[in-house]
């Protein structure tokens, strides 16, 4: 009685003979527009950027701190990140909506969200928006 498991050597099978007939062409590389991916790196520049911005509005202004206080225990940080969560999902849909298959230069887009994030971080940078908010 044969004793077929896992552990049993699979049977080697033989290639079959191909025809002419039976070879198909490669199919095509897919091409996949970088709209989409832009959208995203582009928003998360726009939400940093966001960030920065109002740091230092809310340290140089009391009533956009005020405005911005949505918990009193956080103080103005929760209308801070709310906001820029807020901006980077609005700019991440309208951004995907508008290039679904496009094909936007992806270094450009890059370089714009760089210099983007490196503004939200120096906005968000204590000794810069302590100098600028006074």
């Amino acid at each position: 009685m044969p004793c077929n498991s896992v552990y049993d050597v699979p049977a080697t099978v033989e290639p079959r003979a191909v025809d002419r007939d039976d070879v198909r062409p490669a199919p095509a590389a897919i091409v996949r527009p970088a709209g989409p991916a832009a959208a995203v790196v582009l928003a998360a520049g726009l939400a940093s950027f966001t960030l920065g911005l109002l740091s230092v509005l809310a340290r140089a202004s009391a009533p956009v701190s005020d405005a911005l206080t949505l918990s009193d225990r956080v103080g103005d940080l929760s209308g801070l990140t709310t906001t820029a969560g807020i901006v980077f999902v609005a700019a991440w849909a309208v951004l995907a909506i508008a290039w679904p298959r496009a094909d936007p230069p992806l270094s450009r887009v890059a370089a714009t969200a760089a210099v983007l994030i490196a503004l939200g971080l120096l906005g968000t940078f204590p000794p810069f928006f302590n100098m600028v908010g006074g």
